[in-house]
Order: structure tokens, then sequence, then C-alpha cells
């Protein structure tokens, strides 16, 4: 990587900037990054993005196809769609990268921890589900100032759910419960109660630089390509990462 253009000047944004600034600075590789909140016609034009070789999305839902748009007509052909809520506009971008050759790596949430929690969550979902008297439950927690609700990975983790839970026929069927209070930077807890005990699975995010690693490591991926035109999903990244660094026992 060498010039990167990111659309959001957030806590994301500012996060993923720091990350890439040190991972520079310990390499000793220099890298450009144009860090870009909204602009005032509501439109980023491509004559300001300069050529960046790669571009991270992480400003509002309703900006990601604009965005997009413009940084493809700027040349970029590398993206990181980091930004939640944008789910009725996925089909528009997957047919402007394909259009373009570009390729991106989108994810609900970019933590290493929530993948591997959200396999945890899945077999769970699995061995519980096969006793009755244990009900499932997920609750959410977020910063006062997010919008979307539930939030992307509650989305996601409820589908994995209930595609593993033999008495769910839909994520509609699980009980979902999201907390908007305070600067949590996101808490997410999977339970499964009974009578007589309850068991429960929790990942608690203390800051955004697990997010900005994963982003980190979804540029990565797309750099050592190439990569289909179109959109991946972060898991095709951990599995990558887990067969080149096994966890040991």
């Amino acid at each position: 990587m060498h010039s990167i253009t990111i659309f959001g000047n957030g806590g994301l944004g500012r996060a993923v900037e720091i990350a890439v600034l040190e991972r520079a600075r310990r390499s000793g590789r220099s890298s450009e990054v144009l860090v870009l909140g909204r602009p005032p016609s509501g439109r980023h034009e491509p004559a300001d993005l300069g050529h960046p070789d790669l571009v991270v999305e992480a400003s509002r839902p309703d900006a990601v196809v604009a965005n997009l748009g413009a940084a493809l007509e700027a040349g970029a052909r590398r993206f990181i769609v980091a930004t939640t809520g944008w789910a009725d506009d996925r089909s528009r971008v997957e047919r402007l990268l394909r259009e373009s050759g570009a390729a991106a790596v989108a994810a609900p949430n970019f933590s290493l921890g929530v993948v591997l929690f959200g396999r945890l969550v899945e077999t769970a979902a699995e061995l519980f589900g096969s006793v009755e008297a244990f009900d499932p439950y997920l609750l959410e927690w977020h910063r006062r100032g997010k919008r979307d609700r539930p939030s992307g990975t509650a989305i996601d983790l409820a589908r994995r759910i209930a595609d593993r839970h033999p008495r769910l026929s839909s994520p509609g069927d699980l009980e979902v419960v999201s907390v908007r209070a305070g600067s949590s930077p996101g808490m997410h807890l999977v339970g499964f109660d009974a009578a007589g005990e309850t068991v429960e699975l929790r990942l608690t995010a203390r800051d955004r630089s697990a997010y900005a690693a994963g982003i980190l490591a979804g540029a990565d991926w797309l750099e050592r390509g190439p990569r289909e035109p179109g959109l991946h999903a972060f898991d095709l990244v951990v599995d990558e990462l887990i067969a080149r660094h096994p966890i040991a026992a």
C-alpha cells in the first residue's frame, strides 16, 4: 500500500489512519493517507482523490454508492467497505465493482475476534439447539450515536444462530436486544437460558484498533491478489490468516 484514501473522518476512519501510519513507521515504508469527511456538496469529486492504491469506506450508509463511484472514476480498484447499514445497495455496489474490474472486501465488522466469535456461536447454536430447555437470545450494546439498530454484527450473528439452531426458522424468531448508550465501541452477548442455568458467550471491543487491524489484513489480502471483481467476505481473509499462522493449542 502506498496511497490510501479513507472516506469517513470519524472514530473508525481515524483509527485506520493511525494503524496505517504506525505500520509504515515500523516498516520504514512510506504511506500517504488522505482522510475525507463529508463534502459540502454531498459528493466527492474524483479529481480530489488522487490515484489511491486502496480506498477504505468508513463513512455513512447513504454515501457508500457515491463514494465508491467517485473512487472508481479516480482509478481505484481495491476497496475495503467497513460501513454498515447499506445492505439495500449491495447489488448496485456489486455491479459497480464488477463493471470496473474492481475488488472489495466488505464486512459489518472487521475484527478478527468477531469472525472467530461468530464461528463459536454457530457451534453453540447447534449444541444448545438440540436441548429444548435452552432458549437463545442476543444482546448488543453500542455508543449512543450509532444509528443502525441492530448493528450489522448483531444481524450477522442472528443469521448464524438461526441457520444452525433447529428450532429457529429465521433470524426474526430470535430475541434480539439493542442498547444505545454512552460510548461503548461495541459489545455482543449470545446466551442460552434454561430454568436452572444460563450459558453466555460475550465479545467486548475495548477500542477500534481491532477493527483497524482487520481492515489492514483485508487490504493485504487484496494486494496479494489478483482477486475476482466484486465483493468478497472478510471470512476469506481470516481463513487465509489461520492457514498461514495456525493458532497454537
